[in-house]
């Protein structure tokens, strides 16, 4: 795993060993980032990545110019390669970890900081079947929707055959990509004023692999 953009561009991570994580490889993470500049949440943002692991999301949208990102994080194996990835790139000012249950904890938001105007999240494939607002990655939805600042985006990994409803109370499906295994859906906060290009919402399928 390597950050592949930005001001920390080819810079190595750690990364988990014999760990029950699902790393996004580079080639599909270059695909995401280039969908999220459209909508302009990176630079100057304040982003949220929730069940971070090793904080590769995160930390490239930090090296990308992100303000401020808030790491989630319950297992204390990846937390502490998180904070390693985190002081070998410098980031230490520009971040927190939170040692939480994301299921319960959502992204907190920092007084000073704000809403988050970007939040990941990727929560184990084996509790992001059930996709009902009565299941528990829709409660977890409607928890970001406090969290996140209107207009804000918010970006789930799931397994290809999850399939996002196009609302969670305030939060609206934009845009769904599927790469390989694995399916991303971006969901907006409604509410903001900013206008994105919408013109390529829909599923679309990539040939990049995970």
């Amino acid at each position: 795993m390597r950050i592949i953009a930005g001001t920390k561009r080819g810079m190595n991570l750690f990364g988990p060993r014999g760990m029950e994580t699902r790393p996004i490889t580079d080639r599909v993470k270059e695909s995401l980032f280039s969908v999220l500049y459209k909508y302009d949440v990176i630079e100057g943002g304040v982003v949220g990545d929730v069940f971070c692991g090793t904080g590769s999301m995160g930390l490239e949208a930090l090296s990308r110019g992100a303000r401020w990102v808030t790491f989630v994080e319950q297992d204390r194996s990846a937390a502490e390669l998180l904070g390693r990835n985190i002081a070998k790139a410098g980031f230490v000012g520009e971040s927190k970890v939170l040692r939480a249950n994301a299921w319960k904890a959502g992204a907190p938001v920092e007084p000073e900081m704000g809403r988050y105007g970007l939040v990941f999240v990727d929560p184990p494939y084996k509790m992001s079947y059930d996709t009902s607002a009565e299941g528990p990655l829709g409660r977890l939805l409607a928890l970001l929707c406090e969290q996140a600042a209107a207009g804000g985006i918010v970006v789930v990994r799931t397994h290809e055959r999850a399939e996002l409803m196009e609302a969670y109370g305030a939060m609206r499906l934009i845009d769904r990509r599927r790469w390989g295994s694995m399916a991303v859906g971006l969901l907006r906060v409604e509410g903001g004023t900013a206008e994105y290009d919408e013109s390529g919402a829909g599923d679309k399928d990539s040939s990049a692999s995970s």
